[in-house]
């Protein structure tokens, strides 16, 4: 019996879409920024294409603003309950920088996780991917 691959684990990890198992980019470290979004052509384990079509990744860009702002509003909420922000004072501009600080240090991290959910929306899950690509490779 094969294991049950989770859907967010697979997704918070950068995991093939398809079979949930490859890993999408070539280094697991995101902050080497000059190979921040180095990718797999294909998956290493399953063989299904990362980019679809030419130019595919530049739907990312509204995934990661979407991501930006959820991100944004997370920061607002905690920082809210832990220092309290008003309008009376200058406590607003201090989430601001605040905010601005966290959300650079975790664009690459905002980056790829865009990409691996631009991709999910795209392909959708295969249990028996790798086996059928075990499959071809012994054929051919």
């Amino acid at each position: 019996m094969m294991k049950k691959s989770n859907f967010i684990a697979g997704i918070l990890k950068n995991k093939c879409p398809r079979c949930r198992k490859g890993k999408l980019f070539k280094n697991d470290n995101p902050y080497q920024l000059k190979r921040v979004l180095d990718m797999h052509g294909n998956c290493p384990v399953c063989g299904q294409r990362t980019e679809l079509e030419i130019g595919f990744w530049y739907g990312t860009g509204y995934v990661s603003y979407v991501l930006a702002v959820m991100f944004s509003v997370f920061n607002l909420i905690w920082y809210w309950l832990i220092f309290g922000i008003t309008w009376r004072d200058d406590s607003i501009f201090h989430w601001l920088i605040a905010n601005g600080i966290i959300l650079t240090l975790s664009m690459p991290l905002l980056m790829r996780l865009s990409r691996t959910l631009y991709l999910t929306f795209y392909v959708g899950h295969d249990p028996e991917a790798e086996t059928r690509k075990q499959k071809e490779s012994v054929l051919s």
